[in-house]
């Protein structure tokens, strides 16, 4: 049998009911699931060792994530993200502060917030001496499915993850990326409403990268929440719906990509392709003092504040006659991450 969830109305309140089915392969509809996924408030972590001084790794967090949505938490190594998914997954208690999962709180209820939540760590975790199947089924016996619902849960994720080829393979035979497919895919064995994912793609080759991410995306489908810490910026930019950035235990920006982005600096790029590059053309790109200029044979990259001062340098270009090609981008999420954290270690 396989849990549901239905939405009823209860003194004004919806309620979420969990009911059974004995269909193996139905999935839960987490997008019935309403309110907020996780809720922090000033949440702080302060690590106290003899003889040394207090080290504060979350300082002051207070953050919501909707249910539903991919969430990032970004940050350079130390920023404090790891902490918290540990606060956040129960596995680390808060020195102040308070955090609920899907309405648990995480000090008080431990074990409720665990029924709702799977967890990827940074450090691998299948057993090398089992085949991806037995991996698989292992996982699923832990978490009390039954053997009918095992099986369509293998076969369904299997081919989610591209992992049917490798169902035979033992765990020590596989490449150091498809170990960690292998564990981001066993999270998704069963349905919890909310999965995070500490690094989730580390040591990965691009094939098993994008396998992973587009795994993630068909599984955000389904409504379930996803939070994600990353050192990718472009995979976080692919992925999510929202995002923090942390820096020395602190949010320093958060919202959707497009708002995060736009909190800093909206640098442009200005691609230019040229027959030649002269002198001329140089002192025409320079005379407009321009961020930056990178050239490259006979392309110059124009980096710049606004929309108007890349058409300046792209008009002044054009009357040398050596432009062929042209092409101008916003800046990027890395692009943005880079300079708040660079900003905020420099007034700390």
């Amino acid at each position: 049998m396989q849990n549901v969830t239905s939405v009823e109305m209860e003194n004004g309140k919806e309620i979420l009911r969990l009911m059974r089915t004995d269909h193996p392969k139905q999935a839960l509809d987490f997008s019935l699931m309403s309110g907020a996924a996780i809720e922090v408030h000033d949440l702080v972590k302060t690590y106290q060792k003899r003889h040394h001084k207090p080290v504060k790794a979350v300082r002051g967090l207070s953050f919501t994530v909707r249910r539903g949505e991919i969430f990032g938490l970004l940050g350079p190594n130390g920023a404090g993200k790891t902490t918290t998914i540990k606060i956040l997954t129960t596995l680390l208690a808060p020195t102040s502060g308070s955090a609920r999962v899907f309405g648990q709180d995480v000090v008080a209820d431990p074990l409720g917030v665990r029924k709702n939540i799977c967890v990827v760590i940074q450090e691998n975790a299948i057993e090398l001496y089992l085949s991806v199947c037995n991996n698989l089924r292992t996982f699923g016996r832990f978490h009390g499915l039954t053997g009918r619902q095992i099986d369509g849960q293998i076969d369904r994720v299997s081919d989610l993850f591209g992992l049917r080829e490798y169902l035979n393979e033992k765990g020590m035979d596989l490449s150091g990326g498809l170990k960690r497919r292998v564990q981001v895919a066993k999270t998704f064995m069963v349905e919890k409403p909310i999965v995070f994912l500490d690094e989730a793609t580390t040591g990965m080759d691009a094939f098993n990268k994008r396998r992973t991410i587009d795994a993630i995306k068909e599984e955000s489908r389904k409504g379930r929440t996803i939070v994600l810490t990353t050192h990718v910026l472009d995979e976080a930019e692919e992925l999510c719906d929202s995002v923090a950035i942390m820096n020395h235990g602190r949010i320093i920006a958060r919202g959707s990509v497009e708002d995060v982005k736009s909190m800093s600096l909206r640098l442009l790029y200005l691609t230019l392709s040229l027959a030649a590059v002269s002198d001329d053309l140089l002192r025409a790109i320079h005379i407009r003092n321009p961020i930056a200029v990178d050239i490259k044979d006979t392309t110059i990259e124009v980096t710049v504040r606004e929309a108007t001062e890349a058409l300046d340098v792209l008009a002044a270009v054009r009357q040398t006659g050596l432009l062929r090609h042209f092409e101008i981008t916003s800046a990027s999420l890395e692009d943005v991450f880079l300079q708040l954290v660079d900003t905020k270690e420099s007034a700390s």
